[in-house]
């Protein structure tokens, strides 16, 4: 992350951590270490959930496990013909956001260069506007996602404190950098502060919310195509 946060004095004389250091320090790595110890929770128990043995015979022409939970995978990347209406909006924008989401964490400069510290390696950044764009589409995307909750009678009904709180961690960190980046309203530590808070507070939910659907997504889906390609449905 760029910029530096002009020291502050204690009372004892010696320099105090401002709050951009605290939060490029003690509080992003507190956060990066409850999401990794979260994930790794949440993954380590359910696969060391008992499994039930599946005694239905095996159908001699069915494919490998392998090839099936990839079918399975591939298969639910896009409805079937006959939910296709009632589910475009949601599927094209879920497409949008995630993808927009993508843009911003792995194309900006500086979040390349954060992750090179985590990671030791890096890749060419996106331009700034590119960005920019990409987190106007973001924000517009997660905005209607929030509008069709809000007001389809059906999704309300089935929508818990988890679905909203998960889309505001989702919401306030592209918001917040769009702003920084900006450089608007406030000085740009006090902004990349905020930021990154709200980058903390996304990573410390994650593994306890429906965010953690970004790592289950790939077991869910990869045993119902197992479980379909074992009996010889087609999909």
């Amino acid at each position: 992350m760029a910029g530096a946060a002009t020291q502050t004095t204690s009372r004892e004389g010696g320099p105090a951590m401002s709050l951009l250091d605290f939060v490029r320090g003690p509080a992003i790595e507190i956060a990066i270490a409850i999401f990794v110890g979260g994930v790794l929770w949440r993954l380590a128990s359910l696969l060391l959930l008992p499994w039930t043995s599946d005694r239905s015979a095996r159908r001699a022409d069915a494919p490998h496990a392998v090839v099936g939970a990839f079918r399975g995978f591939v298969r639910h990347l896009w409805p079937a013909n006959t939910y296709l209406r009632a589910s475009l909006f949601s599927t094209v924008n879920g497409y949008v956001f995630h993808v927009g989401l993508a843009i911003i964490v792995f194309g900006l400069a500086q979040h390349i260069l954060f992750l090179r510290g985590l990671f030791g390696f890096s890749w060419p950044n996106l331009p700034t506007g590119v960005i920019s764009a990409a987190s106007v589409v973001t924000l517009a995307s997660l905005l209607a996602a929030l509008a069709r909750r809000m007001t389809n009678p059906v999704l309300r009904l089935l929508s818990t404190l988890d679905d909203y709180f998960s889309w505001l961690v989702t919401f306030l960190p592209v918001a917040t950098g769009l702003i920084a980046v900006s450089h608007l309203w406030a000085p740009y530590e006090t902004l990349l502060s905020v930021h990154i808070l709200a980058v903390c507070l996304f990573l410390i939910w994650f593994p306890f919310g429906k965010l953690m659907h970004a790592f289950l997504v790939f077991l869910t889906r990869s045993e119902t195509g197992i479980f379909y390609s074992r009996r010889g449905v087609e999909i």
